[in-house]
């Protein structure tokens, strides 16, 4: 029976990282989830010393459109594969004036505006509330933040990224307002995949690429996609050397508490988890949920 890959850590390529150079012993996974199909294959090989899965949001050739990416499958097919840890790769805007295209963001808080996305696994016959309040894993971010600075990639840490809908970009009125709310960077692929990492008890941080200033800015030009691909190119060479080095810094067991997320999260009585339920959400509940009753 041949041995299932494993990786520790994840890559989530967003807009432009649609593969990481340097993987070695190289072997690419198509995992089947009761969530449906994940956006692509996931590549595993090792990176710096660590096994680690890339997995392209978009796909390959960036086919699907944020609204229409199966995150419930990316971030299963990930646990499957062993990942305790994801870095999430994403192109921003940028809504204030002191973070430039070209910077980096590491974001703390998100604000969730979108509304046509299943942002949980546990919509059948299992109910979890789990919490939410600092939604980036601070230790995982810390790391990814200490890389930036070794790579040298003018880094801002800390902020608020609010993630809309799409693919439309915002209105001039939308953007205002985000403003006015205090919002720092703008995006529209890191809500529910947050959510649903935080369920699935994974470390989660992202790593915001700023392309643009939305379309708020009165002295530049609204956001266009030219504009966002040639600034693109640049942020994702950056990322790429900020990932090994902080793939680089990581070693030893997590400490932080991303790994119970769970553990007083399901409220459901064992007793009234059905088989089915049991079948569809294995990867997630205690071993003592899954015995047979």
């Amino acid at each position: 029976m041949a041995v299932k890959p494993r990786a520790d850590i994840a890559i989530i390529g967003g807009s432009g990282l649609y593969e990481m150079e340097g993987l070695t012993r190289i072997r690419e996974v198509r995992v089947a989830t009761p969530f449906g199909k994940p956006s692509d294959a996931i590549v595993i090989g090792t990176l710096a010393g660590q096994r680690v899965g890339f997995l392209s949001r978009h796909g390959r050739g960036h086919r699907i459109s944020p609204s229409m990416i199966n995150y419930r499958a990316n971030i299963y097919a990930l646990k499957s594969l062993g990942v305790s840890r994801i870095i999430s790769v994403s192109a921003v805007g940028s809504m204030k004036e002191h973070i430039e295209p070209r910077h980096f963001v590491l974001p703390d808080q998100f604000i969730d505006r979108t509304s046509q996305r299943m942002g949980t696994f546990f919509d059948r016959g299992l109910v979890a509330h789990v919490a939410f309040a600092e939604p980036i894993c601070s230790d995982l971010s810390g790391i990814v933040g200490r890389a930036a600075k070794q790579v040298g990639v003018t880094t801002h840490v800390g902020g608020t990224y609010v993630c809309i809908e799409g693919p439309q970009f915002s209105t001039k009125a939308e953007s205002m307002l985000y403003r006015q709310w205090g919002v720092d960077v703008i995006g529209m692929t890191n809500i529910p995949e947050a959510k649903l990492a935080r369920e699935a008890e994974m470390c989660y941080a992202t790593l915001a690429l700023v392309t643009d200033y939305d379309c708020w800015h009165e002295t530049e030009e609204s956001v266009t996609v030219e504009a966002i691909l040639n600034i693109m190119h640049d942020n994702v060479a950056q990322a790429k050397h900020v990932i090994v080095q902080a793939l680089e810094y990581m070693a030893g067991s997590r400490t932080c508490g991303c790994g119970t997320a769970l553990q007083q999260a399901i409220v459901t009585s064992p007793t009234a988890i059905s088989a089915l339920a049991k079948r569809r959400y294995q990867l997630f509940l205690p071993p003592k949920t899954k015995k047979k009753r």
